[in-house]
């Protein structure tokens, strides 16, 4: 049976899927070959993790998605999102300014 999380993720995958977003594996990643491409497990700088999901439109970073169990608070999340923003190298700027908008209309 597949833990929480791995049950979140599949349903992410396939609501991403659904949505029109190509859902890939770093390995198998053509952030150009599709207008939205959506990649697992992204990893960052060295000490910094993966990103569940790091989301690219028209090849440019455009956000990221944190996976949580059915069921959980976003509580924390902003703590979280802030190391994206560190570990992540070529479009830490941008990155974290949608990060903070993201952050804000949760927060709402």
């Amino acid at each position: 049976m597949a833990q929480p999380e791995e049950h979140a993720r599949q349903t992410i995958d396939q609501l991403l899927g659904a949505a029109g977003w190509q859902v890939c594996d770093p390995q198998d990643a053509h952030i150009t070959a599709h207008r939205g491409v959506a990649i697992r497990e992204f990893p960052l700088r060295k000490g910094h993790g993966f990103a569940d999901y790091l989301l690219y439109v028209d090849g440019m970073a455009a956000g990221v998605i944190e996976a949580k169990k059915e069921g959980a608070t976003l509580s924390g999340v902003e703590i979280q999102s802030g190391k994206y923003t560190q570990g992540y190298q070529v479009f830490g700027d941008k990155l974290n300014a949608i990060i903070e908008e993201l952050n804000e209309a949760l927060a709402a």
